[in-house]
This record gives structure tokens, C-alpha cells and sequence, in this order.
């Protein structure tokens, strides 16, 4: 099983931590990744754009010259599409792009991309993270003792909101609560810190 060291906020050694084999210990598969980091990614277009058809181009409902006689080629509408000012043929229009992939696949990607960074040692393990007040210093200071690097995905508690309000302001950091970790935010971010109660239920909810 893979073991890592458990830290105090000082960055002090406080031990060593057993990592759930069936959550950190797996082998990473890289195709059902791709396929999660994919989906991620799609939920977030927004889907907003929009062209204007004949129907939604304002005028054009008087013909404008008749059908035969004029040597001209026969118009119905002065907003059909050859016009300028007319509507757009086959134009994008409001749409969502999400999709959903089994439970099974998506449970195994996010098993993957943990065990990833289990087995390129970027799992930092806290014994607990306590603020007395937001203090975005001290949580930098934090970041500092334990050498987290630029980009740092951190896993708290839900009841921890001193400190997920000293971490809002941190360029490279984001904080998520243990049932949010999700495969595209431990991919885009170098390092993993989590409490150790935030890895229980990372491991109890995945196992």
C-alpha cells in the first residue's frame, strides 16, 4: 500500500499515513481519463451562442419586386440568406453541451488520477489545518512549509471556513470540500494537500 508522510501546518513530520490501495494504489487509466477530463470540460461551455435566421431578421415581408417581368432573378424576401442583412443558414444556436459518463468509468478516473499522484509523490497529508481567522498570509505561509508548488488543489472539511476563506485569494489555489474532488481539478493542479479527515472520506467514499 502507498504510504506517505503525515504533516503538521508548521511543516513539521508527524508521522507516516497508509494510503487505501484501491483508491491511491491502482493502475492509472489514461484513456478513461482523457474521457473524464473531456466531459469536465464540455459541462462548462456555456452554449450561448446564437445567429439570427430569415424569421428573426426584422422586414422583409413584402416581396420585393414581382415574380416575373423585371429581368432579375425572382426574390422573395429581401432578408433571404443571399442578401446582406439576411438571415444565417444553419448558424449556431443555443445549446448545452454536457454529458454524462457511467458511474463505473467516472469512479475509475478519478481512482486514476489519485493514484497518479500517489505514484509521482505530489500528495501532501495535513493532520488538521486550523485558522483562529481568514488570514490569506498565514495560509500562504502553510503553502511554503510544505513546498506545495505554484498550483495546489486542497481538500477540506465542510466546517473549515476559516480556512477556505484565507485560500480564496491565492492565485494557483483552489479549495474544494472532500465529495467535489473532481478528475480535471487534480489533473490541471500540480499538488493534492488534504486533511486527514477530508482523506477519510475522500477513501470512504471511493473505496
Amino acid at each position: 500500500m502507498p504510504t506517505v508522510t503525515l504533516f503538521k501546518q508548521d511543516g513539521t513530520q508527524n508521522g507516516d499515513v497508509t494510503l487505501n490501495d484501491a483508491v491511491f494504489g491502482i493502475e492509472p487509466n489514461e484513456a478513461v481519463v482523457f474521457d473524464a477530463v473531456t466531459m469536465q470540460r464540455a459541462s462548462l461551455r456555456q452554449g450561448t451562442h446564437a445567429v439570427k435566421n430569415r424569421s428573426a431578421r426584422r422586414g422583409g415581408g413584402r416581396k420585393p419586386w414581382r415574380q416575373k417581368g423585371t429581368g432579375r432573378a425572382r426574390q422573395g424576401s429581401i432578408r433571404s440568406p443571399q442578401w446582406r442583412g439576411g438571415g444565417v443558414v444553419f448558424g449556431p444556436t443555443p445549446r448545452s453541451y454536457s454529458y454524462k459518463l457511467p458511474r463505473k468509468v467516472r469512479r475509475l478516473a478519478i481512482k486514476s488520477v489519485l493514484s497518479a499522484k500517489a505514484n509521482s509523490e505530489d500528495i501532501i497529508v495535513l493532520d488538521s489545518l486550523n485558522f483562529d481567522a481568514p488570514k490569506t498570509k498565514e495560509f500562504r505561509a502553510v503553502l511554503n512549509n510544505l513546498k506545495a508548488g505554484k498550483k495546489a488543489l486542497v481538500v477540506l472539511e465542510d466546517d473549515n471556513e476559516f480556512a477556505r476563506l484565507s485560500a480564496r485569494n491565492i492565485p494557483g489555489v483552489k479549495v474544494v470540500a472532500p465529495d467535489n474532488v473532481s478528475v480535471l481539478d487534480v489533473v490541471a493542479h500540480d499538488s493534492l494537500i488534504l486533511t486527514k479527515s477530508a482523506l477519510d472520506k475522500v477513501e470512504g467514499a471511493l473505496q
